[in-house]
């Protein structure tokens, strides 16, 4: 295995052998299903865990939720930097030869990563118990719950390696829908766990079996049948990689590690250091539950934009400049206007809803969700931006912007988090992802990919600004003319809101209007 590029360019394809748009309908279809089950898991299980456990034990959950999520970083990049060498075979002769030598390669890197620190994972839970770090004593199966989560996580990281393989070869929309079924039974399964046993053990291992079962299945069954040059017979026996070669790819992957654990950060290390610096347990239940709705957003905005990055990592690959610079363009407006619209939409409607989902036991802190939302919204640009440089191997980019961003994050929470609490932490997230993220990383972006780069900058402010304020004067409207409590009223505010934003927008279904919109774009 080389990373060298000597084939002689060949006519690419276009991955999928589909059209663009229908690829992008059916990736942002799976993804608006995950997003779906996304809210489910954070929103719509959380009343069916109060039913059955206290305030104090869903803050644990909470807490090994957020721990689990945060074994993701182990993947260390492997995955974009996987993506991006796949992505670059598509200009070389024998494409499927070197992608399958690389696949393999890779997949040995995963499998070692992953038995060498699940060791370390054990043995770190059995030398200091997490239950002391976090201030869990009382639970007697807190440790072991969050061993199983993030152990299970860990096992399932392999997945990632099939899923860029499948994004990179015009079919991830069906990565994501057999991961919304592991999801989905998962969720199920979550529910039968509370039900019959109600210990945080028994939820974590209905949540992480499923994710092992999704991790077997598209490693060892689907991948290879999807791709046949992934086992065919005249390969040589796999033979494990050089020790060279499998520290050149972690070296050359720890770019992409470092904006994965900043990303991750920016919306799980929050919840474990409010629970570690604030002793209050309301307060650290109440920051988990609002910044779930910022998480929302940002999830919102990576989901749209990941099939419009894989895309777009085609047209980088192949050269196609004209069509890269257009097609980022519209993308930015896009993923800007629908975080805006969204934000704009939570904005009055958050604190009846935030009475509901927890039936009143828990306050609503307003300044909080507030400046959680307002700044998803002023981050989305770059999420964008992220999204296009992963996908474009812009790796010494990266690990600068990112790099500092995570410093500036962590610094900030150190020192506003025990002086403000929960808003401290919500400050420090906000105000590196604006400063650093949006600040460096997207304009870079911009201006390196687009012809007027200020004048697509000056353009996403002003949709930024003429959507998120008249949509909300809107929603606070009907709330001061609709005066009520409960479902049904609540129901009927989100009816009326989106009965008139809905007839407001209604002439972009004029496909000429549409068109026109779009030339208004800057690229």
């Amino acid at each position: 295995m080389t990373d060298t590029q000597t084939d002689a360019p060949a006519k690419a394809a276009v991955p999928g052998g589909a059209g663009r748009a229908g690829r992008l309908v059916r990736g942002w279809s799976a993804n608006l299903v995950q997003m779906v089950l996304g809210l489910t898991q954070q929103l719509l299980l959380i009343p069916a865990f109060l039913h059955v456990w206290s305030g104090d034990v869903l803050a644990a959950w909470l807490a090994i939720y957020a721990a689990g999520s945060l074994v993701i970083v182990a993947d260390a990049g492997l995955q974009l930097r996987a993506i991006n060498r796949f992505l670059s075979f598509k200009s070389c002769v024998d494409c499927d030869g070197r992608t399958a030598s690389v696949y393999h390669g890779m997949l040995l890197i995963y499998l070692a990563i992953v038995a060498g620190l699940g060791i370390l994972l054990c043995a770190a839970v059995y030398v200091v118990p997490p239950s002391a770090v976090f201030g869990f004593h009382a639970m007697p199966t807190f440790d072991a719950a969050m061993l199983v989560m993030t152990l299970g996580t860990l096992l399932s990281l392999p997945a990632n390696l099939g899923s860029g393989l499948y994004r990179v070869r015009g079919q991830y929309s069906r990565a994501v829908w057999l991961q919304n079924a592991a999801l989905l039974f998962g969720q199920i399964a979550q529910l039968a766990a509370l039900a019959m046993f109600g210990s945080l053990l028994a939820v974590a291992v209905a949540f992480v079996s499923t994710q092992l079962l999704f991790t077997i299945f598209i490693v060892a069954v689907d991948a290879p049948r999807r791709f046949p040059f992934l086992r065919r017979p005249a390969r040589p026996p796999l033979v494990a990689p050089s020790w060279r070669w499998s520290i050149g790819q972690l070296g050359r992957a720890l770019p992409f590690a470092i904006a994965n654990i900043t990303e991750l950060a920016l919306v799980n290390v929050p919840v474990l250091l409010v629970s570690a610096l604030v002793t209050d347990r309301v307060a650290v239940v109440q920051w988990g539950l609002t910044r779930v709705v910022a998480s929302l957003v940002r999830g919102l905005c990576l989901q749209t934009a990941l099939p419009l990055g894989a895309e777009l990592g085609h047209d980088h690959a192949i050269g196609d400049t004209e069509r890269l610079r257009r097609f980022y363009a519209y993308g930015s407006a896009f993923v800007t206007g629908l975080a805006c619209l969204v934000v704009a939409g939570f904005l009055p409607f958050w604190p009846d809803f935030f009475a509901l989902w927890t039936h009143g036991s828990i306050p609503y802190d307003g300044p909080l969700a507030v400046t959680l939302l307002l700044g998803s919204a002023a981050g989305a640009p770059s999420l964008m931006a992220l999204v296009f440089a992963n996908h474009s191997n812009r790796g010494t980019l990266l690990i600068r912007t990112k790099g500092l961003q995570f410093v500036v994050f962590l610094a900030l929470s150190i020192v506003l988090i025990p002086r403000f609490g929960p808003l401290g932490a919500a400050i420090a997230v906000v105000a590196s992802d604006i400063v650093v993220q949006f600040g460096l990383l997207a304009l870079v972006i911009i201006w390196q990919t687009l012809r007027h780069p200020l004048r697509h900058i000056a353009f996403l402010m002003l949709v930024a600004a003429g959507i998120v304020a008249p949509v909300w004067l809107i929603g606070f409207a009907i709330t001061m003319l609709v005066p009520g409590s409960g479902l049904v009223h609540f129901v009927l505010e989100c009816a009326i809101w989106m009965a008139v934003v809905g007839g407001l927008a209604s002439p972009l279904l004029n496909a000429a209007l549409r068109e026109r919109l779009r030339a208004l774009v800057p690229a």
